[in-house]
């Protein structure tokens, strides 16, 4: 009989959650994983420590900016990095320790080294030491997350010219950053920079920031990203970035040709997104079919070889850290013998810039290309009176509704809090419910929320407060 039931490989959100899930079910669980600490990218070198840098860069911002409005007369503010970067440990390790603790409370055994597969119930685990051991397995769930995708012709040394991973310990405040990729990564922690000290030039190869999101939403964050001090550089492709002890020189040209030029920086941040990690797993000798980088599943996370699963980054989808928690959970539960399901239409993406942009479901380019017939109620934070109060009145809430049935399709949010304030959509579209739905809901007074509900009347213009 195999050693265990199932054998995660990677400890991630995705990992885990399902390892705890699975092990909640009554399965006997094993996770592999190859780093000194659990918890993958998010916990340790992107997520965590990155929200931890925004929430703290926040305050610093507001404490040298926006207490004197308030009638807060205080000195200006003095930055100690190191406490910060102090912060962002304490906050990692809590975390981190956090889930070795679920998995103690929980019975899961851990292998530390790297995993392998060796085909359907074999996982062969090395550790850091060379030795090697086989655990033997009913089902193997390839949880192993995503790397920095590498720009072509650009070198990431982590000191000069660094991913997401280097932007996160940096030792001192740049003068100069330069951000390669204007997608969520490059603007959440080019706007920690920013507000810290550094002048922030984003570089941009599409003609607009944060692809894949409502363009009206992207359109309106960046005049209110480009009014706090960053500088875009559009439609523009890195040709080239030298480097010397002292910093940088990035060459960029117009993507339709024009003009070549050259920006000087102290820190080239590299954000031009994240590949699924597959690196040693052994699937093309196990069999195991991949498309473009990506582990093929079905509709179960199944792959084409019995007993062998995956989930999260390395799988199609979007490469977030929620989207892998849920499939974890599914897969956990289909194999205690439960129904696990994971619902695409629903799974919120959020933005933690200041302000945050959230969003869920179907953007306005998507409906219009699919041709489906939709309403669009949208509230500003303007005419709502906790935002006024809270000098918070940057953004708006945006609806959009079947123009038939009046079920929302999708629901985008800019502005302080927004990451928190698009839960309510995303239940209300896990439950199939109409514009009318949530506008007939009541909404305590005063709260931001109440935006949301003023959105939602205006799909219909019975909107009270515009």
């Amino acid at each position: 009989m195999p050693t265990h039931d199932l054998v995660v490989i990677g400890t991630g959100p995705g990992g885990y959650v399902c390892a705890i899930r699975a092990a909640q079910l009554g399965l006997n669980v094993a996770v592999v994983e190859k780093n000194a600490t659990y918890g993958g990218t998010c916990l340790n070198i992107g997520c965590i420590p990155s929200k931890a840098l925004l929430h703290a860069s926040e305050l610093f911002d507001e404490a040298g900016h926006g207490f004197k409005a308030f009638g807060i007369e205080v000195p200006a503010p003095v930055l100690n990095l190191a406490q910060m970067m102090k912060h962002k440990q304490e906050t990692v390790d809590a975390n981190v320790q956090g889930v070795a603790f679920l998995f103690k409370k929980n019975k899961i055994t851990a292998y530390r080294g790297k995993g392998k597969v060796l085909g359907a119930g074999k996982v062969e685990v090395t550790a850091d030491d060379g030795s090697k051991q086989t655990v033997d397995t009913k089902s193997i769930v390839i949880a192993t997350g995503s790397d920095v995708a590498q720009l072509p012709g650009v070198t990431i040394d982590e000191k000069i010219v660094v991913s997401s991973t280097g932007a996160l310990e940096l030792a001192g405040v740049p003068k100069k950053l330069v951000v390669i990729g204007a997608g969520v990564i490059g603007l959440e922690l080019g706007s920690v920079w920013r507000r810290l000290g550094a002048e922030v030039t984003v570089v941009e190869f599409l003609d607009r920031i944060l692809p894949g999101m409502d363009g009206e939403v992207a359109k309106q964050a960046q005049r209110l990203f480009s009014r706090q001090g960053m500088a875009f550089k559009l439609a523009t492709k890195v040709t080239g970035v030298t480097t010397s002890a002292t910093g940088a020189v990035v060459s960029v040209e117009p993507v339709a040709g024009g003009e070549k030029e050259t920006i000087a920086a102290d820190i080239v941040l590299v954000s031009t997104g994240r590949r699924p990690y597959t690196d040693g797993l052994g699937l093309e000798e196990a069999g195991v079919a991949t498309e473009r980088g990506r582990v093929v599943i079905d509709d179960h996370f199944a792959t084409n070889i019995p007993g062998i699963y995956a989930i999260g980054d390395v799988v199609r989808g979007p490469m977030l850290a929620h989207k892998g928690e849920d499939e974890g959970i599914a897969i956990a539960e289909i194999l205690a013998g439960q129904h696990g399901h994971v619902n695409y239409d629903t799974i919120p993406a959020v933005v933690y810039t200041y302000p945050e942009i959230a969003s869920v479901g179907k953007t306005e380019e998507e409906l219009k290309a699919a041709g489906i017939a939709y309403k669009v109620g949208k509230f500003p934070f303007t005419a709502n009176g906790r935002a006024r109060a809270n000098r918070t009145t940057e953004g708006f809430v945006k609806f959009l509704a079947d123009a038939t049935t009046d079920r929302v399709l999708g629901a985008h949010i800019l502005g302080a809090g927004a990451g928190e304030m698009i839960h309510e959509a995303v239940v209300l579209m896990e439950f199939g419910g109409s514009s009318e739905d949530l506008g007939r809901t009541c909404h305590a007074h005063p709260t931001m929320s109440e935006a949301v509900r003023e959105a939602a009347l205006a799909v219909e213009g019975r909107a009270i407060h515009i």
